[in-house]
């Protein structure tokens, strides 16, 4: 690990975002934007400090199903409002420190590296727009960073300026423990702003270097649309790191695969695939509009247009369209069509035919059907659980299975003789 130390700025209210959900608690891929940016910073550093406050409870239950060992430092916000306020009770372990915000989830590891290894005091991040209207100017001479001007407070020959400031900082240690206390809020808005530290250590003459980044990596999310525009940028880092593992993917912008999602092998991705959750896929053909969620499927063929529901284990086995399984284990089973598996185990050779649920759901509680080995079960089947039925069982189509086992061997037939009524039709519809 670097002599690093990283700060995630994560107490803002996000209003932009018109949610009632924290705007660090926003998804990506799957996951929290701030569990990505956790994820990242620990590639780098083993001291990481989230400073929270807006849902501040419900940001730090989140982070913790994920990361043990990330420090969470409530800002007091009322009495320290803003950036700077944000890092008055941070105490770091390293002699660098790098600030980062929590609405920047497509940081990485590698994108960070810029910062490290620098002679300065300050390494401040700079974005070069080429309309830059609205953002705050960054004033740079040959010795480096002088100044932060706002927009509003800009000259004309200021606003010709095309660096503004991106938001992230190096600090050394030390300049953080000189600064902090001397900053003020006598602003418009009433807040303690990292920003004055530049006017501060210029002031005395400190080293400020500017540190070019690009706007795809650093990119702020302050809108849905923001989210949107990150997600796909997002899906399309997932979607190359897979196929450059060996996964084939037929229109791959047409395929979302979340975080977590794992390969194994060569697999086949159709158009219009969705895997969530802790999915992994080894050797396998997903077909066209199927949904995975946290499954494990292998060496089998889902779909086109399958369901796929959490906690199933697929193996050796073809689920074919409209068939929804959930809960379940399938191993060396065929269901071709229109079928409902849920919370069932099912063995080798079984056939599952068109239209057959399993009736897992009483009204209060889920019960298990149990499948042996070559069983054949009928189209328009109903398994009614509890239920096992044992190897080597036939059901006949149109069966209701009611009984809690079907033995070894049998057939099981639930039919009554069709009743005809002579000319119905057309005493029915008044014709002939």
């Amino acid at each position: 690990m670097n002599n690093l130390s990283i700060v995630i700025l994560a107490a803002g209210k996000g209003s932009r975002m018109k949610s009632a959900k924290a705007k660090v608690l926003h998804e990506i891929s799957g996951k929290p934007m701030l569990y990505h940016i956790i994820k990242e910073s620990k590639k780098l550093s083993n001291d990481i400090t989230v400073v929270v406050a807006h849902q501040k409870e419900r940001v730090i239950e989140s982070m913790k199903t994920y990361f043990d060992d990330v420090i969470f430092v409530a800002q007091d916000a009322d009495n320290f409002p803003g950036t700077g306020g944000a890092l008055k009770n941070v105490s770091v372990k390293h002699d660098l420190l790098l600030v980062l915000n929590g609405d920047m989830p497509l940081i990485t590891a590698e994108s960070l590296e810029g910062f490290l290894g620098k002679d300065a005091d300050i390494i401040m991040s700079i974005f070069d727009l080429q309309d830059p209207s609205g953002y705050g100017r960054v004033v740079i001479s040959e010795h480096g960073v002088e100044r932060i001007v706002e927009d509003k407070d800009a000259s004309d020959i200021e606003k010709k300026i095309t660096h503004v400031n991106a938001g992230i900082y190096a600090f050394k240690k030390e300049m953080l423990e000189t600064y902090i206390p001397q900053i003020d809020n006598n602003n418009a808005q009433a807040e303690y702003y990292l920003t004055d530290i530049i006017a501060l250590a210029n002031r005395d003459k400190r080293s400020i270097m500017p540190l070019l980044i690009d706007e795809e990596h650093f990119m702020g999310v302050n809108s849905k649309a923001d989210l949107a525009a990150a997600e796909e940028i997002m899906q399309q880092r997932i979607r190359n790191f897979w196929m450059r593992q060996g996964v084939n993917m037929q229109l791959p912008q047409s395929i979302y695969i979340e975080e977590g999602v794992t390969f194994e092998g060569e697999s086949l991705l159709e158009n219009g695939v969705r895997l969530t959750g802790n999915t992994h896929i080894a050797t396998s053909n997903i077909k066209a509009h199927s949904v995975i969620e946290a499954s494990v499927i292998v060496n089998s063929s889902i779909g086109p247009l399958a369901h796929i529901r959490p906690e199933s284990k697929i193996t050796d086995t073809h689920i074919g369209n409209f068939v929804e399984v959930k809960k379940s284990t399938l191993n060396g089973v065929k269901a071709g069509h229109l079928s409902y598996l849920g919370d069932t185990v099912a063995n080798e050779g079984t056939n599952i035919g068109a239209g057959v649920i399993t009736c897992n759901y009483d009204g209060k509680k889920k019960y298990q059907t149990i499948i042996g080995k070559n069983v054949f079960i009928g189209s328009d089947t109903q398994l009614v659980a509890p239920v096992e039925i044992e190897d080597d069982v036939l059901i006949a189509a149109g069966t209701t299975v009611s009984c809690s086992k079907i033995e070894k061997g049998s057939l099981a037939i639930d039919r009554n003789p069709i009743r005809k009524v002579e000319n119905f039709f057309y005493k029915f519809f008044g014709t002939r």
